[in-house]
């Protein structure tokens, strides 16, 4: 480049506000770095690859002309270009597209990997499938846990309330000693024993509460003409029999 002459007109006639000639170096020095990369585009060597793909592409885009064996006897057949294949004209327009395989792997590969991805897929269905039944059957034993607890519960205090109904009643009839031990509430300092004396009585019982349940509201009904559940002592069995709804609390309610 030639050296600018700083006392001719051009030089005097340029904007010489601050900031201006920093933006113009900078706009000068990107175009520069453009035009550099044009240059190496239009200078690089093309790759095999590359150039394979350029002329098939360019074939590809070109129609068949009367050189061509096979399009030459179309046309003396009656066939013309851009008519559709067939006698009654219900072919293909357009040739069947080329399928290229450009990559290094072998014949059916690619379905292979496709059959395995789906295979991939439907077992992670299944998992997520056998996952959620898990979680389903685990909520529905819990619930049947907790109905069964609460069951039980209510059981335990129906027992209770029989066998205070039963010492009193008992007692009412001068009967000093309970039928069955179990029949009455333990005495207060029996209720002051230790976990582990509890536990051994526990295990050491006949019958569960649900069973104890059964004989003592069967005592206090063949006994005492009495039901727990209507909280009302009869007149006799005949009362009894026709009044009371029934021996358990499901058919009271």
């Amino acid at each position: 480049d030639e050296e600018e002459d700083y006392m001719s007109d051009s030089f005097i006639k340029q904007d010489v506000r601050p900031g201006l000639p920093m933006v113009r170096r900078v706009r000068e020095a990107i175009q520069k770095e453009e035009k550099q990369k044009e240059a190496n585009e239009k200078n690089r060597q093309k790759s095999v690859k590359e150039e394979e793909k350029e002329r098939r592409e360019e074939v590809l885009r070109s129609a068949l002309g009367n050189e061509n064996r096979g399009f030459a006897l179309l046309q003396k057949m009656g066939y013309k270009s851009g008519q559709a294949l067939g006698k009654s004209g219900e072919g293909i327009v357009e040739p069947i597209p080329l399928n290229i395989k450009t990559g290094r792997s072998g014949l059916g590969h690619e379905e292979f990997k496709k059959r395995k991805a789906e295979e991939k897929l439907e077992s992670y269905r299944q998992k997520l499938h056998m996952k959620k039944k898990a979680n389903e059957q685990a909520a529905d034993q819990f619930r049947t846990r907790f109905k069964n607890k609460q069951e039980e519960r209510k059981m335990e205090g129906d027992l209770r309330k029989s066998q205070r109904a039963c010492q009193q009643l008992d007692m009412q009839k001068d009967i000093d000693v309970p039928k069955e031990i179990w029949y009455w509430i333990e005495p207060e300092e029996e209720e002051n024993k230790d976990e582990e004396e509890k536990e051994d009585e526990c295990t050491s019982s006949e019958f569960s509460v649900s069973e104890k349940l059964q004989l003592l509201t069967a005592y206090l009904r063949e006994e005492h003409f009495y039901c727990i559940w209507c909280g009302i002592t009869y007149e006799d069995a005949e009362d009894l029999s026709s009044n009371c709804p029934g021996d358990s609390a499901a058919d009271h309610d």
